[in-house]
Order: C-alpha cells, then structure tokens, then sequence
C-alpha cells in the first residue's frame, strides 16, 4: 500500500481523473489501514495502548494552543519522540491519531487523511532509524526533524495540487510549492526548537516507564 500510494495518485493525476480528490481520500486512508491492522493483530495489552494515547493528546492539545502561530506547532516532534521510544508501529500510531483528535478541534475534512499518514509515516520512520541507531548523535535528531517537516508539508502539497489544479500543469504545481515553503520553513524550525527542548528529557522519562514496566514487548 505504501508503494501504491504514490503511484495510483500520480496515475490519477496523469489521466486527469475527475474525482482525485476523493480518490486521494480512499487511497490514503486505505494505506493506513495495515498500520491498524497489524496493531489489532497483536492483540495489544491495555498498558501499550495509554502511551499512544497520551502522546497523541499531548500533541493534539499543543497543536491546538499554538494554533495562533501558523504551522508552528510541536505534533513532528511528539510524534518523532514517541517513534523513538516505543517502536515504530507505535510512532504510527501516534502520528496518524495526532492529527486525528486535533482536527476534531480545529476542523475534519479531506486533508486529515493526509495528515494522519503523514505524520504516521513520521513515527515509523523514526522508529526504524533508532533500531538502526541513526540517532546516536543529537544533530542527526534535528536534521531527521527538519527533513520530516519538509516532507510533510510536500506531501500535503499533493492533496493540494490534485485537489484543486485543474486542469493539471506543472507550472501551477511548482507555484504551491514555493508558496509553501515559508511555512513549511517554519514548521521545520520549530519542530528543531521542540526537539532540543523536549527530545533528551522525555526519552529518557520514557525509556524509564517502557523499560519498568514492559511496555510494547510484543508490538516490536
């Protein structure tokens, strides 16, 4: 599905189907469906689910506060935190369920499906990194952070230029982007500013509380 993504939305794209922006929709969300799955599958004990929960409502809670300031907000860096602590399914987890619980406050509609997949995508990869102990030095922890934002704010791009160019060209398509990179450049810089802030002491709380209590022994 993750390979698929992309290719069935540039496909749409290309023949200039009409409904890409339900298509877009569908075909999202159909990709996260193996994440929830999987989770399901392993049949998670109560105590690994709270983490995810907590973290996602920490995230949503510090979206929704800082809503006043465009696009600076700490949901990247909770999410890349929690990747790191517990796994990468659940960094998933809680990127996609991020962007779900904030959106019920500040407005659901087709972007959430993006933004859930996104950011999940954020925590998977961050979950991945650490078992291959990419993090070993704190700068290489900034740079994934920026990275990812950036990577974010493209893909949210293309549920824009799918959504809405019509009829496609790229010229119109470079034009959302470069308008875009203000903002993206600010949700990159205060995703670096929350992990320096936050990243060392909240691991190393979390790494407390996994490690005490056995957390995510069978999701690994």
């Amino acid at each position: 599905m993750l390979v698929l993504t992309p290719v069935i939305l540039a496909a749409a794209v290309a023949a200039e189907f009409e409904q890409t922006a339900l298509l877009s929709l569908v075909v999202v969300s159909a990709a996260m469906l193996p994440f929830f799955a999987r989770f399901e599958q392993r049949r998670p004990k109560p105590r690994d689910i709270v983490p995810i929960v907590v973290m996602s409502v920490i995230a949503a809670i510090g979206r929704t506060l800082l809503v006043v300031f465009p696009n600076v907000q700490p949901v990247t860096a909770i999410v890349i935190i929690s990747g790191i602590a517990f796994g990468p399914q659940a960094g998933f987890l809680t990127g996609a369920l991020s962007a779900l619980s904030s959106n019920l406050f500040l407005g659901q509609g087709p972007w959430t499906p993006w933004q859930m997949f996104g950011w999940g995508m954020t925590g998977y990869a961050a979950g991945h990194l650490q078992k291959r102990n990419f993090f070993r030095h704190p700068l290489l922890l900034y740079l994934f952070g920026f990275a990812a934002s950036f990577a974010f704010g493209a893909l949210l791009n293309v549920w824009v230029v799918i959504g809405f160019v019509r009829p496609f060209a790229w010229e119109a398509a470079l034009t959302v982007y470069l308008t875009s990179l203000y903002v993206d450049l600010l949700h990159a810089g205060s995703t670096v500013l929350f992990l320096f802030l936050m990243a060392r002491s909240w691991l190393k709380k979390l790494s407390r509380v996994k490690n005490k209590y056995g957390l995510f022994s069978d999701l690994v």
